[in-house]
């Protein structure tokens, strides 16, 4: 039989009793009735529980679940370090050649374009952070690109008037090396220098 008020009533109670009485019970129902939702909650999981734990039980003897999680994890982490580290070193690798670069006199403007068509990861650094075998490799980058190498020429300042001396002035090379006397021919050659480019 359900607790009503027509029920409270007919036993003769009162109805602001009746009201306290109510409200005490409708409480407790409540709290009852929330209850038994944790306890369905609990027992829809307890399938998903009773599953894991099934499977923990089968997996008995064989590799532990957590254990390749870990090594899995593990060598994540490690490819991600050797990543920066392989990183790095190409970059060192990429400075250190174009230090030979300019050393090797290659103009700046192609450098860009020489270290992009370089295969680097052939070469290797030294604890130094130099190239191993560098002067193997600058004597191949001055074989290789010396159509890039700039050359720098000093040229003196052209006089107006001819050096004094009195002595004859020669116009071509072949004319200085046509003089039969030695002596001579060698004081024409230091006179005109710039004509045999020292």
């Amino acid at each position: 039989m359900a607790l009503t008020r027509k029920f409270l009533k007919a036993m003769g109670i009162e109805d602001e009793q009746v009201e306290q009485i109510i409200e005490a019970h409708s409480e407790t129902v409540d709290a009852l009735k929330e209850q038994v939702s944790q306890y369905k909650a609990d027992a829809e999981k307890l399938a998903g529980v009773q599953k894991e734990l099934d499977e923990l039980k089968a997996s008995d003897g064989k590799e532990d679940t957590f254990k390749v999680k870990y090594e899995a994890i593990k060598e994540d982490f490690e490819n991600y370090k050797k990543g920066i580290e392989e990183k790095e070193t190409a970059k060192q690798k990429e400075t250190a050649y174009r230090a030979l670069l300019k050393e090797a006199g290659i103009s700046e403007k192609r450098t860009d374009a020489i270290v992009r068509v370089t295969d680097l990861g052939t070469l290797e650094i030294d604890s130094e952070g130099k190239l191993n075998g560098r002067d193997t490799i600058l004597e191949g980058i001055k074989t290789e690109w010396a159509d890039f190498i700039t050359t720098q020429s000093t040229e003196g300042a052209k006089t107006a008037t001819p050096p004094e001396g009195g002595g004859k002035s020669y116009k071509s090379k072949d004319e200085i090396m046509a003089i039969p006397d030695t002596k001579e021919r060698q004081k024409a050659i230091a006179e005109n220098h710039e004509m045999f480019g020292f």
